[in-house]
């Protein structure tokens, strides 16, 4: 199984890495800092280096447990030793808005008690599925400036890992906690301290000033009780 750098290090860049596997454009490695495309992220792309030459990752996916790098041309073979690169400036906006969602949607659960159903980041904006009954659209306003207040106000992001059964315990995560399988005794938490805390596989800031803000640009109705609200960064300039 390939080593998930990112899991512990998302800041990290560039990497070493061996091919265990290659079926064509199709790369598996020992380990990568490459994020596959999973709960509502993006995967990553950039560069794979082997004897001078480069080869363009343009997607990573999970596949039965496997992450496979898809190079743009064939040439690379088992036991290849590689060097990574992660497209930083996509992988770093990623971080923004995952960050950015976990704010706004610890916002939405504090004032209205809706569950996340799901979100969908992307490098323009970003949308977050919930599931309330009572759509006041005129509280969405305050969910934007609360969340922005949080965001300004530096909170660290924290990565940690807890035992299966204690993680159960904590209400932010207990549904997502149960759904995973029962073979993973540890959880992966990410908690913005003093705010709130949820488990996640997703890539972090260190801090949520480094979001800087969010402007909510959209709302709709998606059925009996499923809302979704759409967001963009807002630099401090705009």
């Amino acid at each position: 199984m390939t080593e998930q750098l990112y899991l512990k290090d998302c800041y990290l860049r560039e990497f070493d890495a061996t091919i265990i596997s290659a079926d064509g454009r199709e790369i598996e490695l020992d380990r990568t800092a490459f994020y596959a495309a999973s709960g509502g992220q993006p995967d990553d792309t950039g560069i794979l280096s082997c004897n001078n030459e480069d080869y363009v990752v343009g997607s990573v996916r999970k596949d039965k447990g496997r992450i496979i790098h898809h190079v743009d041309r064939d040439g690379l073979k088992a036991g290849d030793k590689v060097h990574g690169q992660v497209d930083w400036t996509r992988r770093y906006i990623h971080m923004r808005y995952h960050t950015a969602s976990h704010v706004l949607s610890g916002v939405i659960f504090k004032e209205t008690g809706a569950e996340i159903t799901g979100n969908q980041i992307a490098a323009d904006k970003t949308r977050i599925d919930f599931d309330l009954e009572n759509f006041d659209r005129e509280k969405i306003k305050g969910y934007e400036q609360k969340a922005n207040q949080i965001l300004a106000e530096n909170h660290p992001v924290v990565i940690k890992y807890l035992p299966r059964e204690e993680a159960v315990k904590i209400p932010s995560v207990t549904k997502l906690a149960k759904g995973l399988p029962e073979i993973i005794r540890d959880i992966r938490i990410v908690s913005v301290e003093g705010f709130e805390q949820e488990a996640c596989g997703g890539t972090h800031l260190k801090n949520t000033g480094e979001a800087d803000q969010i402007e909510i640009i959209g709302a709709e109705n998606k059925g009996k009780s499923n809302r979704r609200i759409y967001f963009r960064l807002r630099e401090q300039d705009d």
